[in-house]
Order: structure tokens, then sequence, then C-alpha cells
């Protein structure tokens, strides 16, 4: 079994999903705030793209720079197999721990 994703892991894989080939650093920062319905430092995103990077769930290409950007160049992300057959996993984890638990939970006195 592989590692189980973390929440903001699987968050930051979703929306790369959603985004596909427009998946870039800042589109994302915000995609991932948005569905998270709260703010999300620009440094969690970035640290959390490179260690998916690194675990081989994503790749990254680096495109040239723009005028409008003032010749920067933009990384853009997108998911691989690998990342895909994780998020899947850690989704069916996620459904077996919560199985026979009644939903809302509430408080036992």
């Amino acid at each position: 079994m592989a590692d189980i994703l973390g929440g903001f892991e699987q968050a930051v894989l979703v929306v790369l999903l959603r985004l596909g080939h427009e998946a870039y650093g800042r589109v994302v920062l915000a995609d991932v705030a948005a569905r998270l319905q709260r703010d999300v430092s620009a440094g969690a995103v970035y640290a959390t793209l490179e260690r998916l990077e690194r675990k081989g769930l994503i790749s990254s290409r680096l495109e040239a720079g723009t005028p409008i950007r003032g010749g920067r160049a933009r990384r853009f992300y997108t998911v691989k197999a690998a990342g895909v057959r994780a998020l899947n996993e850690s989704r069916r984890t996620m459904r077996q721990v919560w199985r026979g638990v009644q939903w809302p939970v509430k408080a036992r006195a």
C-alpha cells in the first residue's frame, strides 16, 4: 500500500486534475483556497507541489515567460498515473475508515 495522502495533498491533486493543462502555481493556490474555503499560503501550496513531484505523483514543465509577466517563466503541473492511483487509494481507504460511522458525527456524553 502506498503512503496515504494527507488532506491538503489530496486537495492540491484534485485541483490539478480539475485545471488540466492550465494548472500553474497561482491558479492552483487560488483554487485550493476556494475549495477549502480558507486562506492558504503560497508556501504551503508550492511545498506540496514539490513534495508531490518528489513522490512521482505529478510532473512539471517550465514554459517561456511572456511580456506581461516581465519575461518570467511559468511552471505548469500535471498529475501522473501514479497520482491518480494515489488519490483513488486514499479515497477508498477513507471510505473504509468511515464505514459504519453515522454522519454527522456526534460527541458522546
